[in-house]
């Protein structure tokens, strides 16, 4: 069988290369038709169907299964054609393992993608983030593993790298030494972005404070998680941290919270009226979510008095908007009716000059 592959019946001559390229264009163009074919009948099946995932699975893997198709074609014509036989031989090896690993890295992606769009479509927003963080590191996690497994197969059929392989095997335990002090850091990572999506200290739109800083999880990757602030930064953590150190989860549960608006009055305020304005305020706001509401004097000292005026919303958006407007009223409110409840510091710069003048 090997005869055939050697130069001197290698049939290169202008008929030999006319035959080659009818073989090789025949075989791309069946295939070609073939996976038109299949991807046609595909489309219509997974559009009568009331899953999301076979549509995007579908699509993701459209575009590598053609490019497979034409691989096999040109084998088949490998197989009947010298010339086409002996440069596909030397190719295989490389193409093989390529289109393998992206037909593989397709379908994950379709996976993932597709469980994203069937959670979207159920509605139960804080539920569906777990769901979502989970999908997200463990896809990544599969792609790279993909990744890594497709381009070791590409780079043994290379006979310099394979030599260079088995001479690492022959050192095997310096070798392990070696390559498991350079991994540390990408194990600790792969470990620690796969303990959060096992455990999920945090999720992908959890609202977090860390560092001192407020914002929602945008990305959870292996090495590290960026969080969005209200003002759009976007602050880069690693994700150990998130496992190693404590940090605030404000929607851990649910987006309800409740939320204080502190006042420092002076002591002659009179709290009952307060309290009443207080309440009939936050009762007809349309943010108020009918669960926390009160007032209650936290502090009293000589100079002033602490209240703390507490509520709730549905979100923790509606809770900033509601704290403020509770924040503008009230203090337009003791302004009109309750002046002196308001503390002052001023400097009594006339009569100070009049003493120092009759002094």
């Amino acid at each position: 069988m090997l005869d055939r592959y050697h130069p001197e019946n290698w049939p290169i001559s202008q008929e030999g290369v006319i035959h080659t390229l009818i073989a090789l264009g025949a075989a791309m163009l069946a295939a070609f038709l073939v996976h038109w074919v299949i991807f046609m009948v595909l489309r219509k099946i997974t559009r009568s169907s009331s899953s999301l995932m076979d549509d995007v699975i579908v699509e993701k893997i459209r575009k590598p299964m053609r490019f497979a198709m034409i691989a096999f074609a040109i084998n088949i014509a490998a197989e009947n054609d010298a010339l086409v036989g002996n440069g596909w031989d030397i190719f295989a090896n490389f193409i093989t393992p390529a289109v393998i690993g992206w037909v593989a890295f397709g379908f994950v992606k379709g996976v993932a993608i597709g469980y994203e769009r069937q959670l979207e479509a159920t509605g139960d927003e804080v539920a569906n983030r777990g769901y979502r963080t989970r999908i997200a590191i463990l896809s990544r996690t599969v792609r790279v593993a993909i990744i890594i497994v497709t381009i070791s197969l590409i780079m043994f059929n290379i006979p310099g790298v394979r030599d260079i392989g088995t001479t690492m095997l022959a050192s095997a335990g310096l070798a392990a030494l070696a390559v498991g002090a350079a991994a540390q850091p990408a194990l600790k990572s792969l470990i620690a972005g796969l303990q959060m999506a096992l455990t999920q200290p945090l999720r992908i739109g959890d609202l977090v404070k860390v560092d001192g800083q407020a914002g929602r999880v945008e990305e959870i990757r292996m090495s590290f998680v960026t969080v969005r602030t209200w003002d759009e930064r976007v602050l880069v953590v690693p994700t150990s941290r998130f496992l190693d150190q404590s940090f605030e989860n404000w929607s851990r549960v649910s987006e309800k919270l409740t939320g204080p608006v502190m006042l420092h009055l002076d002591p002659v305020a009179e709290v009952e009226p307060i309290r009443t304005e207080f309440e009939r305020f936050v009762k007809r706001h349309p943010l108020w979510d009918g669960r926390n509401l009160a007032l209650l004097m936290t502090e009293a000292y000589p100079e002033s008095i602490e209240l703390r005026l507490s509520m709730s919303a549905d979100t923790i958006g509606d809770l900033w908007t509601l704290r403020c407007a509770v924040r503008e009223h009230m203090l337009a409110w003791l302004k009109e009716n309750q002046p002196g409840a308001l503390i002052r510091h001023r400097l009594e710069v006339e009569a100070a000059n009049q003493r120092a003048m009759g002094g």
